[in-house]
């Protein structure tokens, strides 16, 4: 795909200590959608009928603020851009972030556990969703509440490490704009990629696995959902 004028990264400043920094999963992620622009589509789905864009787990703020500086290079690129995170800290620094790249209450917040915090109003309206969830699997020790901490909930997925990520699969179907919805998302080779893919397809999802790259004691894969 010709990209169009190039998009710069976000300058991204993590002041606050229990927001997950951006690592090379962030940058995975936004250097495979700087190369889904042209001047007419955005990975098959044309400028014009983007409307909404949804960041979930936006952490620091770095992919809704991309998708905002894309706005800022292609105007014929106008959606609405949303990010949420289940930490108000997270939030806090997400503002920080998208003042320190020259925009201003552009982006919608929520904080939120993945949708509920979410209105009704929003069913249906996300043409393009992100979600850098957290994917790894917690060990016995982490899984006693009395041992957790605020930053676990950026990498924790749950026992078996796709937990968090089942729940997102069945309340995100409520969100996806039915004339059309990519979902990119990270996960883990540390995770039974059997298993979770067996539930993708319970939930009417495809999944296209887009990049792989290894990192220390794992494989972070970045994949694509469609709606079967």
């Amino acid at each position: 795909m010709i990209n169009i004028n190039p998009i710069p990264d976000p300058i991204i400043k993590t002041d606050y200590k229990n927001v997950y920094a951006p690592s090379d999963d962030s940058y995975m992620l936004i250097d495979y959608l700087r190369g889904c622009f042209n001047q007419d589509f955005f990975d098959g789905i044309a400028i014009e009928r983007i409307e909404n864009v949804l960041d979930l787990g936006t952490g620091t703020g770095i992919i809704a603020i991309f998708f905002q500086i894309i706005k800022s290079h292609h105007p014929r690129f106008n959606p609405m851009i949303y990010a949420s995170d289940i930490e108000e800290e997270a939030i806090k620094c997400a503002r920080d972030n998208e003042k320190l790249n020259n925009f201003k209450d552009e982006i919608k917040y929520f904080c939120s556990n993945l949708f509920e915090s979410f209105p009704k109003s929003l069913h249906h309206s996300f043409n393009i969703i992100t979600f850098n969830p957290p994917y790894l699997p917690a060990s016995e020790f982490i899984h006693q509440d009395q041992n957790k901490k605020v930053i676990d909930h950026s990498w924790n997925g749950g026992r078996k490490g796709y937990e968090i990520f089942s729940r997102f699969l069945d309340e995100v179907k409520d969100f996806i704009n039915p004339k059309g919805c990519l979902i990119y998302y990270i996960s883990s080779s540390r995770v039974n990629l059997k298993e979770l893919n067996k539930i993708i397809k319970q939930n009417g999802f495809t999944n296209i696995l887009l990049q792989k790259k290894h990192i220390f004691f794992e494989d972070i894969i970045l994949n694509k959902l469609l709606l079967v």
